[in-house]
This record gives structure tokens, C-alpha cells and sequence, in this order.
């Protein structure tokens, strides 16, 4: 007969795989990368405000206004925000023939504060149907704009655009599995979201948000990860994002392998706030209001940054090794569940959308990717991070 120690076991087990069964979900819904059906576009094109927050993007910000331009109509708005900057941003972009804000105030630091006074800067003009957020080192595939405020407008709920990162040419193995794992958060893991609940996270850049909703948004916080928040805020007053391919937004990994920990050791370390703070309050919404579309987005955020949980897993797994030929075997056989459903959802996600990223080979180069990532987390442990760091580049 099952002891009390049997059941806690099994329940903890059961609380280990979670994060796994939802990652493997997800995945499979996904299936394959295909252009999704776009909404139907209203008949008058909207107006659009397209906003860039940049600090200290002076050398790097040229081609995302050049791809931005491009794509505006007349009638439509591109507002850079120099924020707390202490180069030439402004003066580069003002050269170009932007429209520029600057905002200087040292003790309120972080992309939301920028956000939120572009925003502010923008209402007094009146006359937006849409506005989209494009950060300062990104480019857009042609189209991306007017194809996203079309369906923005249609929908009247916020959008997200697929949002890519690249390895550079000649990149070593170690950047092209960060590429993967981004395939994996930002097409995959969005796909699965849209298929079973028709919604998805923001992710910082490539947004589109109807006017009404952004002038109306708390934008102004140093929150380090402020768009998955907004996200999650938005889910929760009844206005989930959706995840569109009609637009891609594109940038590229740094070539350094100690920048690209700083950049995921704030991306990850902002990741983890989050779910802390607002999983428990999603996942109870889903369930009171009986919402897909809630559901679907606990279920992603629920997956704690992959090399971290990986490692916790198997580590769990190879304690509770012993177990397996003892009356406590059931415990151990639900690490061994999780531990399969985790490497199956990799191996899928590769298959699908990871192979012109990776030989099978490479594969072997997650164990140094786990190994590389520790840093990253005994600094979340040592401290967390706050407040918009720019990433350093090349």
C-alpha cells in the first residue's frame, strides 16, 4: 500500500516532468514552419507609428531605419527614443531624417521607460491606428509592417511578428546551437501556442499593438524582460497577443561567446522573474475563466530556459537512479517519462525546423552548451539583473 513518502515522491517527480510534457505539447503542435493565413486586412490601410528604442545604438542603428523607411507609407510615423544614451544616437539618427526623442533621466532605466515615453510623445499627434515596436539592431523582411498593422487592425488584439536571431557566417558550433534553442522559443514553441490556444508571449521587438491598447498600456517599467510581462498583462485583461509569419523581424547573435552570455544571462535571468511572478496567476486565469488561450500561454511559460531545466532534470534523474529497484520505483519511472519527453521534443524540433542549423553530429555540442550556461546561472544566483544593458557588438 502506497506510503506517504511514495505519494510525495511521485508528486515531485510529477512536478519535475511538468515543464517537459508542456515542451513536448508544444512542439508537436507546432508541426512544420509554414506561412499562416493571414487575417483579413481592413479595406483602408492603417496608420502607422513605428517606435525605436535605442541606447547607444549609434553604430548600428542606420540599417534598421534604412529597412524601416522602406516599408512606411505616407501618412505613417518613425520615432527613434535616444534613451539615457551617452554617444551620438540621436544626432546619427536625426542625420538620417528621423524623428528623434531623447530622454535622459539616470535613476529610471529601461526599455519600458523608453517605450513609454515614446508613447507619450506620440499621443500628442492623435491620429495612429497601429503601433509597432522594432528595436535598433534589427532588420525587416520587406513587407513585414504593412502585412502585421493590416491584421493588427483586423484583429484589434496585439501581434507578434516572427522574431529571428542568426548565427554569422563561420560562426562557431557553440553560437549555432544558441541559433537553435531560438528556433525553438520563437518559432516552435509560438507555433504550438497559435495551434492550441491561439495566442503567444510578446518578445520585445516585432510587436504590433491597435493604438488604443498601446496608449493605454503601463509601459514604463525597468523590468529586464518588460515585453513577455506586457505579454502576460495584456493575456490577462482579456487581450492575448497572436503570433503572425506574415512578418519576420531579423538580427544577428553576437560572434564573442562572453558577450553572448551577458545577452542570455539577461534575457534568462528576466525569463525567470517572470514565470516566477506570473505563472501562478496565469495558470489559475486559465482555469477559472476556461481559456485556451491562457492555457496555452502558462503551458509555454512554464518551461523554465531550457539548459537550466535540462540540467536540473538530469540531475534529479541520476539521484533518483537508485530508485528504480526499490518499492519507490514509480517515482523514478516519472523522471524517466520526463526525461524522454525532453529529448523528444528536441529531436523533433530539430527534425523539423533545426536541421539546416545543426548536423546530426552537432548535436553532441548541447552537453558544452550546458556546461557553458552554467555561469549564467550561478549569477542568477549570486544576483539578478535589472535594468536595459545594452549588448556589446562587433
Amino acid at each position: 500500500m502506497p506510503t506517504f513518502l511514495h505519494i510525495a515522491l511521485i508528486a515531485l517527480a510529477a512536478a519535475a516532468v511538468v515543464p517537459a510534457a508542456c515542451l513536448l505539447a508544444l512542439t508537436l503542435a507546432a508541426g512544420r514552419q509554414r506561412k499562416l493565413p493571414n487575417l483579413a486586412a481592413s479595406r483602408e490601410q492603417p496608420v502607422v507609428a513605428v517606435l525605436v528604442p535605442a541606447h547607444n545604438e549609434s553604430r548600428h542603428i542606420l540599417p534598421t531605419l534604412e529597412s524601416l523607411r522602406l516599408q512606411l507609407s505616407p501618412g505613417d510615423t518613425l520615432l527613434v527614443v535616444a534613451d539615457n544614451c551617452t554617444d551620438d544616437t540621436a544626432a546619427v539618427a536625426q542625420a538620417a531624417g528621423v524623428r528623434v526623442l531623447e530622454r535622459h533621466c539616470d535613476g529610471l532605466r529601461g526599455k519600458g521607460y523608453a517605450l513609454d515615453a515614446g508613447v507619450r510623445h506620440l499621443k500628442q499627434d492623435g491620429r495612429y491606428d497601429v503601433l509597432v515596436i522594432i528595436d535598433a539592431d534589427c532588420t525587416l523582411e520587406p513587407g513585414s509592417i504593412r502585412r502585421i498593422a493590416a491584421e493588427c487592425v483586423a484583429s484589434q488584439r496585439p501581434m507578434q511578428m516572427l522574431n529571428m536571431m542568426h548565427a554569422p557566417a563561420g560562426a562557431s558550433v557553440r553560437v549555432r546551437v544558441l541559433e537553435f534553442a531560438w528556433v525553438m522559443k520563437n518559432l516552435v514553441r509560438p507555433l504550438g501556442m497559435k495551434r492550441l490556444g491561439g495566442a503567444c508571449h510578446l518578445t520585445g521587438t516585432g510587436m504590433a499593438l491597435p493604438w488604443s491598447i498601446a496608449a493605454a498600456a503601463k509601459l514604463a517599467t525597468g523590468h529586464v524582460a518588460e515585453d513577455m510581462q506586457l505579454g502576460v498583462e495584456l493575456a490577462l485583461s482579456g487581450q492575448p497577443a497572436i503570433f503572425s509569419t506574415s512578418g519576420t523581424v531579423r538580427s544577428e547573435f553576437p560572434t564573442d561567446i562572453a558577450v553572448a552570455r551577458v545577452q542570455k544571462t539577461r534575457w534568462e535571468h528576466g525569463t525567470l522573474a517572470v514565470l516566477g511572478k506570473m505563472l501562478p496567476r496565469l495558470a489559475h486565469a486559465a482555469v477559472r475563466r476556461r481559456s485556451r488561450a491562457l492555457g496555452a500561454m502558462a503551458m509555454d511559460l512554464a518551461v523554465p530556459p531550457i539548459a537550466l531545466y535540462t540540467a536540473t532534470l538530469v540531475g534529479l534523474w541520476a539521484v533518483a537512479l537508485p530508485l528504480h529497484w526499490t518499492a519507490l520505483w514509480p517515482a523514478a519511472a516519472v523522471l524517466d517519462a520526463g526525461l524522454a519527453a525532453l529529448v523528444a521534443s528536441i529531436l523533433v524540433g530539430w527534425l523539423r525546423h533545426g536541421r539546416h542549423l545543426l548536423h546530426a553530429r552537432e548535436m553532441l555540442a548541447m552537453v558544452a552548451y550546458l556546461a557553458w550556461k552554467l555561469p549564467v546561472y550561478v549569477g542568477l544566483a549570486l544576483r539578478r539583473r535589472v535594468g536595459w544593458v545594452r549588448t556589446a557588438r562587433t
